[in-house]
């Protein structure tokens, strides 16, 4: 297909996530970046432009800037969706105006700063008729696909209970606050209400409800900040699932000696999985009857289960390329659009997850605060659709 033309807000000279995005979008050559507001500091952002070979014509001062200039480019020329790339509290201005101008959306998460930012969020995206799409990366795992399928073929049985955990230690040392990314997450001003939950508790919660099909109805809650930190690095969540599991949801980045320890475990009436982000190819299923099994990635089982992989068995693929599979059919969305027959039945994390995500932060922060045991998650589903189309 022709190339999807991709612009980026954010992602200026030092950042982690920007390069990772472009580094995503690049992998499988169906994304051209053409335009950029990478930097509030216009020498920044032209330092950045220059890097990455764009006209600096189109390297722009303000993502307002972009937007009016971009949308006055011949429709063959402009860009066609915007990455945003940015500190938590610009997403939902950046993404408001963005669906307005009439571009396509994909955001890294959280999609907002509040609940209330993503409900008007998802009000104008529905009036726009744009695209939509969140960058919950481990959505885009080929083993995480082949679990979903396990649970959602019955081959599980009802599930009973979900534990999922992500750990990590790099804010342990509480003299790194200063540091660009401790900032910005420790900052309420610019993370909001949450900085683990929000950071990466937010990426478990929704690895559960994907792999589980199901959402979590009520939790209840204990996060902590630790030193003068304003915001929460560490924190549990008890969870009960709409469809009846029971789980526990564990999130911290104090712990010392993690990386990106991300691990869930379904357990249902008839076998149980177990899969771990740092070992990603393999997805442990075990049997109340028979031998466990571990199935691997790109093998005949896996293929069967839906998970899209690029290399043979035994070649390793990881953060990198699940991050580009959301690219990858983001890019596919965006094609179909230009033809007016958008694909409405795509996996890909959408406004709906974007409102799921607000609530269940919102409702974590809450929840810890108060001494009532169980609160209610909001129920955003009646909002929106499903996926990237949402």
């Amino acid at each position: 297909m022709q190339k999807v033309r991709m612009g980026m807000v954010g992602g200026g000279p030092d950042a982690f996530i920007g390069a990772v995005h472009r580094m995503a979008a690049n992998l499988d050559g169906k994304i051209q970046l053409v335009c950029g507001a990478f930097s509030r500091d216009p020498a920044k952002s032209q330092q950045m432009s220059s890097q990455l070979g764009i006209d600096a014509q189109r390297c722009y001062a303000s993502y307002q800037a972009m937007f009016d200039a971009e949308a006055r480019l011949p429709a063959d020329e402009r860009m066609e969706f915007v990455a945003i790339v940015t500190p938590n509290h610009l997403h939902f201005d950046v993404a408001r105006q963005a669906l307005q101008a009439g571009f396509h959306v994909l955001c890294d998460k959280p999609a907002t700063l509040n609940l209330t930012e993503a409900q008007l969020l998802a009000d104008v995206k529905q009036r726009s008729g744009r695209l939509y799409a969140l960058t919950h990366t481990y959505t885009g795992y080929p083993m995480v696909v082949a679990a979903r399928q396990l649970v959602v073929s019955g081959q599980l049985g009802k599930i009973r209970k979900v534990a999922v955990e992500y750990h990590q230690g790099w804010l342990a040392d509480l003299s790194g606050d200063s540091g660009k990314q401790a900032a910005w997450r420790l900052d309420p001003a610019q993370a909001g209400s949450s900085c683990c939950m929000a950071d990466i508790g937010v990426h478990a919660a929704n690895l559960a409800e994907f792999i589980c099909d199901d959402h979590i109805a009520e939790l209840s809650a204990d996060i902590s900040a630790s030193g003068n930190r304003q915001l929460d690095d560490d924190g549990v969540v008890m969870l009960r699932f709409a469809g009846g599991a029971r789980g526990m949801l564990s999130a911290s980045q104090i712990a010392v000696g993690e990386e990106n320890n991300l691990r869930i475990r379904v357990y249902g009436e008839k076998a149980s999985l177990d899969w771990s982000q740092e070992s990603p190819n393999s997805l442990k299923l075990m049997h109340a009857d028979k031998p466990f099994e571990t199935l691997r990635a790109a093998t005949p089982t896996a293929a069967a289960l839906g998970g899209i992989t690029r290399t043979p068995p035994g070649h390793p693929e990881g953060y990198l390329e699940a991050f580009a599979n959301l690219y990858c059919q983001f890019a596919e969305q965006v094609s179909q659009a230009r033809q007016q027959h958008p694909d409405i039945h795509s996996l890909l994390p959408g406004i709906n997850e974007a409102l799921r995500g607000m609530a269940f932060i919102e409702t974590v922060v809450t929840a810890s605060s108060s001494q009532q045991k169980w609160h209610k998650v909001p129920d955003v589903s009646n909002l929106s659709g499903q996926g990237g189309q949402a």
